[in-house]
């Protein structure tokens, strides 16, 4: 089940969500363009690695700050073209309404709050973990959240795919959104599959939940508020 389109118009131009795929896109290919080890060093030194946050030695605020900085920087990494595409999918979708809702500054903090939430919670439920966090799921999990409360009613053009065939279907953004949800809480209590952070997925949802309401700065008729 994929989200092709939603049926939901906006009345400003979503300049930050095509500045925040243009970024996105543009870091993924400077990486590609790196020597293979270059790439992993640049990788490594962006990422969030959970253990390097909790275990920072006593008095090192530089070491403090520059891992604090990482919770920023790992939401502009990717580390396969699926990743990233699956991701700017979903930013361009449902990004351009809650930034039509909310204003341009208010989205990006929006957007770099519910991100560093996402990353905080899978560091909260993993904090010895040393494995490097990458990616804008979290950020782009809570723009999940704010379109849920926003416009639960509206229809999302989804492709499913049969046994033989495929079909586009409109499909309420209630039940487009609640499975995705579905799939996070299920696998987030299964431990698996490795290598997702499923928490930084539903922390960033619930971020996105909570902050719509202070956030948004004009009503629409399909709100739940």
């Amino acid at each position: 089940m994929i989200p092709i389109r939603d049926d939901v118009p906006t009345k400003s131009f979503p300049l930050v969500t095509i500045v925040l795929m243009v970024i996105n896109v543009g870091v993924f290919v400077r990486l590609m363009l790196l020597p293979s080890a270059a790439s992993e060093e640049t990788v490594l030194r962006l990422a969030v690695i959970p253990y390097e946050l909790t275990h920072v030695p006593a008095g090192r605020l530089d070491v403090l700050g520059y891992n604090i900085l990482t919770l920023v920087t790992s939401m502009f990494l990717h580390g396969s073209l699926l990743h990233l595409g699956g991701n700017l999918l979903y930013l361009w979708i449902f990004g351009n309404n809650i930034e039509d809702v909310m204003g341009r500054v208010r989205f990006l903090i929006f957007y770099i709050l519910c991100g560093l939430a996402g990353a905080l919670a899978q560091i909260a439920v993993r904090p010895a973990s040393q494995v490097p966090m990458i990616g804008a799921s979290g950020a782009i999990a809570g723009i999940l959240g704010a379109y849920l409360v926003m416009f639960p009613a509206a229809r999302v053009q989804t492709l499913f795919f049969f046994i033989f065939f495929a079909r586009i279907v409109p499909v309420p953004a209630l039940i487009v959104l609640g499975s995705w949800l579905l799939v996070q809480l299920v696998n987030a209590g299964n431990m698996g599959p490795g290598g997702v952070a499923w928490f930084a997925h539903l922390g960033g949802f619930l971020a996105g939940l909570l902050l719509i309401v202070p956030f948004r700065v004009r009503r629409v008729s399909q709100s739940l508020y």
